[in-house]
């Protein structure tokens, strides 16, 4: 979505950094950069945080009495959905859009103040966490104050109307062939790194604004710190213009195929071709198994991967090449329904059924420098390939293999690659087990297996 402030606003912070190789080393090194990334991301994961939702409160300090259970549970970056005052003009449901922004500098004054939102940014970063912010570039609320003092900043329709696009008829879309709003809008990204120090943003409908306004954005906004930019689309040239990940749609929706029986585990291979071929080789990309949209209007992940199904293409999305892994909000208890969007829908945490799996995950990822987003993929064949998918991750002498059985049945196999060879622990059971190439391996319907070297 957008932002809003002056168009000049004074921005001064050093942002400097330096070349480094191999996995994540330093993750307290805000100005380390693995492969043009922050340092700090390469073995990390991201947690959405629906702040609307995620208490009875829905405010900004209502949530951070959740903080200490999440960083428990292993999370290392929180991005917050728009955190910006919504347009009343064509607002859908009773609360809006978080995405139709009318101010771009002020906070929902639902979630708290300013000093409400510096303090739990601090609070985070205290505890050794990141914050990213949704940011929605593409369009404003339908009153934002733009639309009275800066009107060229709008397309416009044949009649001088500001149009809205797609079904989002309560924002408005931004002209980018507008140099004044370009500069303005990077203005405002800046002013919420310089004056509430945030890591990154997740960049809303990435697509919209033209590839010349993020070539020059991108660079500005990290040379006044590293930050990490994450874009909501899957295009190529996102990467290409300095963003340093993009969104695994086509790996999500292969995987809801494989839930559905449509496809088989071993298409993953396609996807992961497609995937390597159209993207830059450094390109990180998302993986998930649900996200704010995906949950409220597609259903994720309690119907598009049910029960059982869920867990082996959440461990997918915590340990393929190149990833970043997603948690949504809820999903830890599991939350078991649409959430809705524009009105209020508390999430009601009680049994937090999902939280040792994640944790497990999500502490090897940030711990094995096998699963740093740089270290080497190596698919492994089995006797069940239609169904089991096998692969290895190393870096030096680190190693973790994986397999996953994607289909509704159990399955016996093995596995003829030497590379599985040697003594490993099993993370979920803990168990220490020698595999050795061509043992019999048993996997229960939608199970999974984890080992570390």
């Amino acid at each position: 979505m957008t932002l809003r402030i002056p168009v000049l606003l004074t921005l001064l912070v050093a942002a400097f950094t330096s070349c480094s190789t191999g996995p994540l080393t330093n993750p307290s090194n805000d100005t380390a950069t693995i492969d043009g990334h922050p340092s700090w991301i390469m073995q990390g994961n991201i947690y959405e945080v629906n702040t609307r939702q995620y208490t009875p409160e829905g405010t900004f300090k209502a949530f951070e009495k959740s903080l200490d259970r999440l960083k428990k549970m292993g999370v290392q970056t929180l991005w917050f959905m728009p955190i910006n005052p919504i347009s009343k003009t064509d607002r859908k449901g009773s609360l809006g859009s978080y995405y139709a922004v009318s101010d771009y500098t002020a906070i929902n004054p639902e979630y708290g103040t300013m000093d409400d939102w510096k303090e739990l940014v601090n609070k985070i970063h205290s505890m050794g966490m990141k914050v990213i912010i949704d940011w929605v570039p593409n369009h404003t609320g339908a009153d934002h104050y733009w639309l009275q003092k800066h009107p060229d900043f709008y397309v416009r329709d044949s009649a001088g109307n500001a149009v809205s696009q797609f079904d989002w008829t309560d924002t408005r879309k931004l002209n980018f062939a507008n140099p004044e709003l370009r500069d303005t809008m990077i203005s405002q990204m800046k002013f919420w790194i310089t004056q509430t120090g945030i890591d990154g943003l997740r960049c809303d409908y990435a697509v919209g604004p033209t590839r010349d306004f993020w070539k020059t954005c991108i660079k500005e906004l990290k040379s006044v710190k590293n930050v990490f930019m994450l874009a909501e689309a899957d295009s190529a040239w996102l990467n290409e213009v300095g963003f340093d990940a993009t969104y695994g749609w086509p790996m999500f929706g292969r995987m809801k195929d494989i839930a559905s029986g449509r496809y088989k585990a071993q298409s993953l291979d396609s996807t992961l071709h497609m995937t390597d071929s159209l993207l830059p080789k450094q390109a990180l990309r998302l993986y998930f198994t649900s996200n704010h949209d995906e949950n409220s209007w597609n259903k994720a992940d309690f119907a598009t991967m049910p029960g059982a199904s869920h867990a082996p293409f959440a461990v997918l999305t915590q340990t393929l090449k190149r990833g970043i892994p997603l948690i949504y909000s809820g999903q830890e208890e599991p939350v078991l329904r649409a959430i809705k969007f524009f009105d209020k829908d508390t999430i009601r945490f009680a049994n937090y059924a999902r939280a040792g799996f994640y944790h497990t995950l999500l502490n090897l990822h940030s711990h094995n420098e096998a699963l740093a987003a740089n270290a080497s993929f190596i698919r492994l064949h089995s006797t069940a390939d239609a169904d089991v998918y096998a692969f290895a991750r190393e870096h030096n002498d680190k190693k973790v293999v994986v397999l996953v059985n994607l289909c509704n049945q159990p399955r016996s196999f093995s596995l003829a690659d030497n590379l599985i060879n040697g003594e490993a622990t099993e993370i979920f059971s803990e168990k220490k087990e020698t595999l050795k190439a061509g043992q019999e391996i048993s996997l229960p319907a939608w199970g999974y297996a984890v080992y570390q070297y």
